[in-house]
């Protein structure tokens, strides 16, 4: 029974592609910048793993037998958001970026938008989604209106208190928004940030819900599903493709629960592709530029990983990797272009293999349907024979 095991550690990138200064992100280095900030890194697994291999790392030593097969990938796609880097590993390469919203969104949209939903708005700029309840929360209490915000990504945001708001009417206007915000005034996503609390103590709330355009081609899920095995897929994945592939799903409201979940997935016999993605590393310290908190977040999910490979049956690949970078040390919240690290394990694949620096993200896709014996016509180039 062969399955493959990708596991996303949200914005875990390992330093600035070439074409980073086109980004604004000249020096980003997620993991290298933070094992310099915090005074060496204390991570054995992974370090056992081979991550120091793939590039140095303060306080993570280099291996001469890593634990596995292992690499980095530049991206080939326009951008360094979540929709892209997931898209691009399951085969969909964005030759133009998504639509982003720098100085907020036109009149047009915002007024098409209130009157779909019968409300007012505020906000309706580039801000940080911690910082803008804290500043809008209590007029949004006051009035009922809905906080509408975007960032250097792709999206749509709109945050609002469980009290005034009820979580299913959130939903309803983000469904709004994505039926809207296609063609000329496209978004990646749209998201829900509901929050509670009371003014000076607003605080956002695990009940995030994404919405996603539908992926431009046919995706490593759909070849997996197609071939009659499972695609099973934990946190914010399903949401990334719009459902399209998709067998199996459970939502995750923190790392650890990803880990669980996932795990939960492992122990059962069902061949096909499991797909997770841990956010708190990007959520909650990258884009809150808290190294300290980024950095445990790391030891957290260092310290689970004796389990995960553990539980791996003997047909098991485990890829884990990354979708761009947000380095916390920076003066920037928003994510950097940033090539990802790549540790592949397995019974049936070779430790210490080194398959070098890969030109897409893809070749993780290409990868697993080969892997799985899947013909496609996914771009990319596999790596499976450089490991096996």
């Amino acid at each position: 029974m062969k399955r493959a095991i990708l596991i996303v550690l949200d914005s875990v990138g390992i330093g600035e592609m070439p074409d980073a200064h086109l980004y604004g992100d000249v020096g980003s280095n997620t993991l290298g910048n933070i094992a310099k900030a915090v005074g060496g890194m204390d991570i054995p697994n992974l370090e056992a793993s081979g991550l120091g291999n793939i590039a140095p790392l303060e306080g993570v030593k280099k291996q001469d037998r890593p634990l596995s097969a292992y690499g980095k990938s530049a991206e080939l796609s326009v951008g360094k958001d979540t929709v892209t880097g997931h898209w691009e590993m399951s085969g969909v390469i964005l030759e133009k970026p998504l639509n982003t919203y720098p100085n907020g969104f036109s009149k047009e949209i915002m007024d098409a938008f209130e009157e779909k939903i019968g409300r007012k708005t505020i906000g309706n700029e580039v801000a940080s989604g911690t910082e803008i309840i804290e500043r809008l929360g209590e007029e949004h209490v006051r009035t009922g209106y809905p906080i509408i915000y975007t960032s250097a990504d792709s999206v749509f945001q709109i945050a609002a208190h469980e009290g005034i708001i009820p979580l299913e009417e959130l939903y309803r206007y983000c469904e709004i928004a994505r039926e809207m915000l296609v063609g000329d005034w496209q978004v990646g996503r749209v998201i829900a940030r509901p929050f509670t609390g009371e003014n000076g103590a607003f605080k956002r709330t695990s009940n995030r819900k994404d919405y996603s355009l539908d992926p431009f081609n046919k995706t490593i899920l759909e070849y997996v599903k197609e071939a009659g095995s499972n695609v099973m897929c934990v946190g914010k994945i399903e949401d990334v493709f719009n459902k399209i592939g998709v067998t199996h799903s459970v939502h995750t409201k923190n790392n650890l629960e990803g880990v669980r979940e996932t795990i939960n997935f492992m122990e059962k016999d069902m061949p096909g592709l499991i797909w997770s993605n841990l956010v708190d590393f990007d959520m909650q310290f990258g884009h809150r530029n808290d190294y300290t908190g980024y950095y445990n977040a790391i030891r957290e999910f260092d310290g689970k990983l004796p389990e995960i490979l553990n539980t791996m049956k003997d047909e098991d690949i485990l890829i884990i990797t990354a979708d761009h970078g947000c380095d916390p040390t920076t003066e920037s919240t928003d994510h950097s272009r940033e090539y990802i690290p790549i540790l592949v394990f397995g019974k049936s694949i070779r430790a210490g293999a080194d398959f070098g620096v890969r030109r897409t993200f893809s070749d993780i896709g290409k990868t697993i349907l080969d892997y799985l014996n899947i013909e496609n016509e996914l771009y990319g180039e596999s790596f499976l024979k450089e490991i096996q």
